[in-house]
């Protein structure tokens, strides 16, 4: 992360100058927009000028066309599929409507989404920035919603249109966007930040999305390198070079902006070329991440498998070339010739049209990477949870020790620790930030009055209680075995010897070990009438009681083990608090994605055709405490954690994963569909809008 002398100077430096040709295209841009489409003219706007896919021929300057293919000076909304325009018909026939207008007929789900541009465009006329809050079908299609705000209203909006790049670049002048900002309140903060420093002062919107961009460039350094070959043989090169452009075939497929996931377009390629199909998956996600390429991405074009023609840094977004006889799907692309050369042996996966190159293998090729280096947000306040910590607490009073049980990720060795921290004296930390309470945490852990442990199936009563243990401090010949005091004794006779003080012991999954072994005689001690009675331990015939003074927590995944599974002489000994999915520590948006009741839906889903015990906890969808704010996280959490774990529950049976995930799972194969982050978030928000019933129920 930069600091905030480091972008200040960096605005002193800026040459406004060198941006003015940009800024004359930009306004050029801005005035072939409201040339054509007035703000007058939008009460009565048809349907045919604004979506996409009324005119097969793809040259029809609808609105939805001008925003994304012909305004690149204002900033662009290129990449992802056509759902960001929020209704566009497919070249199936079919229109593909956002959540609040599903269910309608076209003509009248446009006229609803007509009258809340209408709406919008009046409330921000008339200074009512939070009236935009009502409009819920404009929330589905946050980037060009907020490019049409920029445009129609550039003295109220900058031209920066991702929610992702507003929030780093809020952190970066020293800002906050809350996770559940839209595009257009982040936005709005933004510049209200601009305005208040005097570097700023006389800066167009466009100097200021340069000046960003250039200097803290928010996309990452390394992205993935493609290789792709310029038709066979490379016969297109030419082509490709004096045009400054890569282009690929599959022109069957009509514009690859209209397919929202990898199976959607598998099924188009199987469609046209059933030979293939046996690879058309790969294919399908290779022409997605084409079509996603983004300006400043390298690729490298190649002639069969031991030949570079050249290096490439993308310039633009994909665009659809219907003038052209074949090879129709088009990147722009600036060519560096100086890296053409024949490889010392052939790469034998360059044998498709496209190809992932290595980046060490590409750092041998050319001299230079990538962009700028990303900056991280600033880090956010970890949440906190008093009520639930003062019920551990009272449970504890009352009975001495207390399990906290629950699905996988609600927070339940969170909620131990927050525990620990008030009985240890450090309430302040509970809801301190990430780095202070974990410090707390470390030294109140490695202090005498709280100790943690793990439990796991080969934990026994040696290890907790007393047992003979290799004696590492013998130095005579053979193996010396010593009586050695577990954690629980040992913290009992601290506990002993200072009364006056609360001991804790925290175990972390308690269900994992055989619990009976693991107490032994001990569990008839915990009650908390037996408290300093002595019992004979089994082991060394020592005398051994439990103070009155020692409490125990621990965690239990329901979703292993339920709670009628433990032994009855436990259940009996211990307060079990649930610790559930909890909605409200997800409030917040992604892109058109409500989080909570994204995440009520799917657990109620879970409950129904598993049960309750499976349901996911909110911590899959928290960063830093903090609910997901970006499309990129959401879809690692679903990806990388969600789904495994969903198939995990399903055991196999891709009929019930597709119940729990409805037309989120490919019907052929069985597994969940890949799309990219930004589709990931609209197909959620569609697939669990509202109370719409399951799959197939």
């Amino acid at each position: 992360m930069t600091d905030s002398v480091d972008i200040w100077q960096a605005a002193a430096r800026f040459d406004r100058d060198a941006v003015a040709e940009a800024e004359a295209a930009a306004e050029r841009d801005r005035g072939q927009v409201l040339e054509q489409f007035p703000p007058a003219d939008w009460s009565s706007l048809p349907l045919e000028r604004y979506a996409l896919g009324l005119d097969p021929s793809g040259k029809a300057m609808t609105y939805c066309r001008l925003m994304e293919f012909g305004t690149q000076a204002l900033g662009s909304i290129k990449g992802g599929s056509a759902a960001k325009h929020i209704m566009y018909r497919h070249n199936s026939g079919e229109w593909r409507l956002a959540a609040p207008l599903r269910g309608r007929e076209p003509q009248e789900a446009w006229e609803l989404l007509r009258a809340q541009f209408v709406g919008a465009f009046d409330a921000v006329s008339a200074g009512d920035f939070d009236a935009l809050e009502e409009f819920e079908a404009l929330r589905f299609g946050p980037a060009l919603v907020t490019k049409s705000l920029a445009t129609y209203f550039p003295e109220h909006f900058l031209p920066v249109y991702s929610g992702d790049h507003l929030r780093k670049f809020l952190a970066l002048l020293g800002g906050s966007s809350g996770a559940d900002s839209p595009t257009w309140r982040s936005n709005r903060r933004l510049l209200e930040l601009v305005q208040s420093r005097p570097e700023f002062e006389g800066w167009s919107g466009g100097e200021v999305m340069s000046f960003l961009y250039r200097d803290f460039d928010p996309r990452p350094q390394q992205r993935t390198i493609w290789k792709i070959a310029p038709g066979e043989r490379a016969r297109m090169w030419e082509e490709c070079r004096a045009g400054g452009f890569i282009c690929v075939g599959w022109d069957e497929l009509e514009d690859l902006g209209q397919y929202q996931s990898d199976t959607e377009l598998k099924e188009a390629l199987d469609a046209n070329w059933p030979s293939g199909s046996g690879r058309s998956l790969t294919t399908a996600r290779r022409l997605l991440a084409f079509r996603d390429l983004e300006a400043g991405d390298r690729i490298v074009a190649n002639h069969g498998m031991d030949e570079i023609l050249a290096t490439g840094t993308v310039t633009g977004g994909y665009r659809l070339d219907a003038d052209r006889p074949e090879y129709r799907h088009l990147v722009p692309v600036d060519w560096d010739l100086t890296h053409a050369q024949k490889l010392p042996k052939a790469q034998r996966g360059w044998r498709s049209t496209f190809a992932r190159v290595d980046p060490a293998f590409f750092g041998r090729i050319t001299a230079h990477r990538g962009g700028p280096l990303a900056r991280p947000a600033a880090p956010v306040p970890a949440a906190a949870a008093p009520e639930d910590v003062r019920v551990v607490l009272d449970a504890l009073e009352r009975k001495g020790q207390v399990i906290l049980h629950g699905p996988p990720g609600t927070g339940k060795t969170r909620l131990a620790l927050s525990a620990a921290l008030f009985l240890a004296g450090r309430a302040d930390m509970i809801d301190a930030e990430p780095a202070e309470r974990i410090a707390a945490q470390a030294e109140m852990v490695r202090g005498e009055r709280v100790r943690l442990v793990t439990f796991h199936p080969s934990y026994g009563y040696e290890d907790f209680v007393e047992g003979f243990k290799p004696d590492l401090s013998a130095t005579g010949p053979g193996l010396t075995l010593a009586l050695a005091d577990g954690v629980f004794h040992a913290l009992c006779d601290q506990a002993a010897a200072a009364p006056e003080q609360t001991f804790l012991l925290i175990i972390d999954e308690i269900n994992r070990g055989d619990l009976p072994r693991v107490f032994g005689e001990l569990i008839t001690l915990l009650e908390l009438d037996k408290r300093g009675l002595p019992l004979s331990l089994s082991v060394s015939g020592r005398t051994f009681s439990v103070p009155p003074n020692i409490r125990i927590i621990g965690t239990m995944n329901t979703a292993d083990r339920s709670i009628s599974h433990l032994d009855a002489a436990v259940r009996r000994r211990f307060a079990f608090v649930p610790v559930g999915p909890d909605p409200d520590a997800v409030s917040g948006t992604v892109g058109p994605l409500d989080l909570a009741a994204f995440f009520e839906s799917l657990n109620s889903r879970i409950a129904r055709h598993l049960d309750a015990d499976h349901q996911i906890g909110h911590a899959y969808l928290l960063r830093d405490g903090e609910p997901l704010a970006t499309e990129e996280d959401l879809a690692a959490a679903f990806h990388h954690e969600v789904v495994p774990l969903l198939e995990d529950y399903c055991l196999g049976r891709a009929d019930l994963l597709h119940l729990v995930l409805g037309g989120l799972v490919d019907a052929t194969t069985g597994r969940p569909k890949l799309m990219s982050s930004q589709d990931l978030a609209t197909a959620l928000a569609t697939e669990f809008a509202g109370d719409r019933p399951d799959p197939d129920a």
